[in-house]
């Protein structure tokens, strides 16, 4: 199962992360200058629910904007069998 959203296919992206060293003008110094860099991701805020698919009741990842939205209908509770 991917890390997207089912509903938006929302996933990751990739980035940077950014270093820099020297100090600010407005404090009296020459200017920040970018030291290094390392790569990133930016992950979205999923959550693992279950829905209902082509009246079909599956669990999948939904992002929060999607939540938010009520764009979809909750399954209901599986049945709890005791033997």
């Amino acid at each position: 199962m991917l890390k997207k959203c089912v509903l938006c296919e929302k996933g990751s992206l990739n980035g940077k992360s950014i270093a820099r060293k020297g100090q600010y003008k407005a404090k009296g110094g020459t200017g920040s200058k970018i030291a290094r860099w390392s790569k990133r991701k930016f992950l979205p805020n999923l959550q693992k629910m279950r829905i209902l698919i082509k009246g079909i009741p599956q669990s999948v990842f939904i992002c929060a904007k999607c939540i938010k939205k009520g764009d979809f209908k909750k399954a209901i509770p599986r049945a709890k069998t005791t033997i």
